[in-house]
């Protein structure tokens, strides 16, 4: 049993780790190196592409943006550039023409880089052909640029302290109303056991009255 309740419990963690890692931001000091407008024909891997853009009619395929990249590490990265607009994650981005623009004017050479920081969420699965969906983008410094998640940080810390709320709020609801109610309920059934305990007794002398045994 044991087992099975840390199984359980490593299963949720799992499962809200991979959640915040593929919805809360993130960023990468990149260079690009073109962009462009592909046809996507959605099939299994369509959960993991936003919704159309906003005044866009739904459909099986459509035209995504996207961002080729290289990451200062020397490894290529391809984002897509799709708008969130009103749904899930709540970036409300809404700009992704804008954002191409901006990433066409910020190419680059090997020979004459200029590297940005690109914001993104989602992940890269090449088996799955998975692309994280880039938010904005900006002109760093250079490829060693460090960026404090702020962002990431300050969410964490907003959710800890509404979870830490809302566990005080249920302790004090447990104090004041569950368990005076269960004390009570004991207190219930102490006396219903009380009084079947009397009854039995009467009705066992009741019976030993009719066989003559004295009564106790």
């Amino acid at each position: 049993m044991r087992y099975v309740k840390w199984t359980f419990l490593a299963t949720i963690a799992l499962l809200l780790f991979s959640f915040f890692h593929y919805t809360l931001p993130q960023t990468d000091i990149a260079r690009v190196v073109g962009t462009e407008n592909r046809r996507i024909d959605f099939g299994e891997n369509s959960f993991f592409w936003a919704s159309p853009d906003v005044g866009n009619a739904v459909d099986k395929n459509r035209d995504v943006f996207f961002i080729q990249t290289y990451r200062n590490n020397g490894k290529p990265m391809v984002y897509r550039n799709e708008d969130t607009g009103w749904g899930w994650p709540p970036y409300f981005k809404l700009d992704g023409s804008n954002l191409q623009t901006e990433a066409q004017n910020m190419i680059s050479s090997a020979d004459n880089p200029r590297w940005v920081a690109v914001t993104h969420y989602g992940w890269r699965n090449e088996f799955m052909s998975i692309f994280p969906n880039a938010i904005s983008m900006r002109a760093v410094e250079g490829p060693d640029v460090k960026l404090f998640p702020w962002f990431n940080v300050i969410f964490f810390v907003v959710l800890a302290g509404v979870l830490l709320l809302l566990w005080r709020m249920w302790a004090q609801f447990r104090e004041r109303t569950i368990d005076p109610t269960l004390e009570s309920i004991g207190d219930t059934f102490d006396e219903v056991d009380a009084r079947a305990d009397g009854l039995w007794a009467r009705f066992r002398a009741w019976l030993a009255s009719w066989t003559g045994k004295p009564r106790w």
